[in-house]
C-alpha cells in the first residue's frame, strides 16, 4: 500500500534519575555522599533516505517513543544514556506542526538531518550536591521528561516530470516505454492506484525522473475518483506532461480532456497552469486518432515544439518526443549553472564591499587613536 500522509506523535526519551547512595567501606565511616547522575534521554532524529518510496512503515505507528535515560548508581556511577532514535522518511517529506499546519521543515535534499525532539536531561545524585558547607546532601534529583510533538507527515515526491491524464490514456505504457519502471498495465480504468517513479537515464545529463499519478477525472476536486489526493506529487515537478487519448474510445475527445484537466489543476493549484508543459497526443495507432487530432490542432494550435504525436503502445513519435525534452532539461541546466555563477558572482562582490567597509572603519579608528593619542602628549 503506498502511503503519502500521516500523522504521529513523537516522544523523546526521560533522563534517568539520580540516586542517594552514600559511600560504606572499612575504615571510612564518614565516607559521605555516593550517588551518581541519571543518564541522558534519547532523542528523535528524523533523516531523508531516497531509498524509501514511501510512509509505510508509519501506517500503524501512532506514538514513536525513543530510549529513556538510566538511573544512577552508587559509587558515583552515571547511568547509561538512552540511544538517540533515528526515524527514516522518503525524500521530499513535509514535516507539519499537527495543530497548527504549519511546516517545520521539508526534507529536499539527501540525507538531511533534524534533531526534532531533543532527549531529557538527566537528574543529578546526591554526591553532585556536596559542598563545603553541606557535605551529606540527602536529596536527589529526578530526570527530566524529553520533548515531545504531534506531526504530520506528508511525501510530495521530488521528480522532474509529472504525467497527468485521464484513466486509461496511456501514462502507465508511456512510463513503461522510456524509464526503467514496470508498472502495471490493463485495459480497465484505474489500473494505477499508486504514484510511480521512472527514471530515464541520460548520457550527459545523469538521469530524469518521471512521475506518473493515478488518472484524474472531472470534478476530482469534489473527491471524485482518487480526487486530488495524489497531485501533491507534482507540485515540485519541472515539467508537465499533458496526456491525451486521441483515439476517443471512451466517448471523449482529446479537446475537452485536456480542458477538464487544467481545470482540475487550476482547481487544485493554480500555479501549476504557470509550469512548463508538453501535450501528448497518444495512441496515433487508432484509425480514429487523426480527426480528433486535427481537430485538437485546430482549436489549440500549441507550438511545436510542445505538441506530439506518438503511440506509447507501438513506440511511433516516442524519439522525437525525448529528443525534445532532453533538449528542455539541457537547456535548463545551462540556465541554472548561468544562475548559479550569478549568485556566486553576487556573494563574492557583496563580500569585497563588506571587506572594504571594515578595513575602512579600521583605518578610521586607527587615525582617530592617533589624533587622540598626540593631543594627550600636547
Amino acid at each position: 500500500m503506498f502511503v503519502d500522509q500521516v500523522t504521529i506523535e513523537l516522544i523523546a526519551g526521560k533522563g534517568g534519575n539520580g540516586v542517594v547512595a552514600w559511600r560504606r567501606e572499612k575504615y571510612l565511616p564518614k565516607g559521605g555522599p555516593w550517588g551518581g547522575n541519571g543518564g541522558k534521554g534519547g532523542s528523535i532524529i528524523l533523516k531523508a533516505d531516497n531509498q524509501i518510496p514511501s510512509l509505510d512503515w508509519y501506517r500503524h505507528r501512532r506514538k514513536i517513543k525513543a530510549e529513556n535515560g538510566q538511573g544512577g548508581g552508587a559509587n558515583c556511577r552515571q547511568g547509561r544514556s538512552g540511544e538517540n532514535l533515528i526515524l527514516k522518511v522518503p525524500l521530499g517529506t513535509l514535516v507539519k506542526d499537527a495543530n497548527t499546519g504549519e511546516v517545520l521543515m521539508d526534507f529536499s535534499k539527501p540525507d538531511m538531518k533534524w534533531d526534532i525532539c531533543q532527549g531529557g536531561r538527566g537528574g543529578r545524585g546526591n554526591a553532585s550536591f556536596k559542598t563545603s558547607i553541606n557535605r551529606a546532601p540527602n536529596f536527589c534529583t529526578e530526570g527530566k521528561p524529553g520533548q515531545s510533538i504531534r506531526v504530520e507527515l506528508e511525501l510530495k515526491i521530488i521528480a522532474d516530470v509529472g504525467l497527468v491524464g485521464f484513466p486509461n490514456a496511456g501514462k502507465s505504457t508511456l512510463i513503461s516505454q522510456i524509464t526503467d519502471v514496470h508498472v502495471k498495465i490493463a485495459p480497465y480504468p484505474f489500473t494505477t492506484l499508486r504514484p510511480n517513479i521512472g527514471s530515464l537515464k541520460l548520457p550527459d545529463l545523469g538521469r530524469i525522473l518521471i512521475a506518473d499519478i493515478p488518472g484524474i477525472i472531472e470534478n476530482a476536486y469534489q473527491n471524485r475518483g482518487l480526487g486530488h489526493e495524489f497531485l501533491r506529487h507534482i507540485e515540485r515537478t519541472k515539467l508537465l506532461l499533458f496526456v491525451l487519448d486521441a483515439s476517443g474510445i471512451d466517448g471523449r475527445t482529446p479537446l475537452d480532456d485536456y480542458r477538464v484537466l487544467r481545470n482540475e489543476l487550476s482547481a487544485y493549484n493554480p500555479d501549476l497552469l504557470d509550469r512548463p508543459y508538453f501535450v501528448l497526443l497518444n495512441k496515433i495507432d487508432t484509425q480514429e486518432s487523426k480527426k480528433h487530432i486535427q481537430a485538437f490542432q485546430k482549436a489549440h494550435p500549441a507550438p511545436l515544439d510542445k505538441l506530439f504525436t506518438l503511440s506509447a503502445m507501438t513506440g511511433e513519435g516516442i524519439d522525437t518526443f525525448l529528443s525534445r525534452l532532453k533538449e528542455f532539461f539541457r537547456e535548463n541546466l545551462e540556465v541554472s549553472k548561468k544562475l548559479e555563477e550569478l549568485q556566486m558572482q553576487q556573494e563574492l562582490d557583496e563580500f569585497e564591499i563588506s571587506h572594504e567597509q571594515d578595513e575602512l572603519e579600521v583605518l578610521d579608528e586607527l587615525e582617530t587613536s592617533e589624533e587622540s593619542a598626540s593631543d594627550e602628549v600636547e
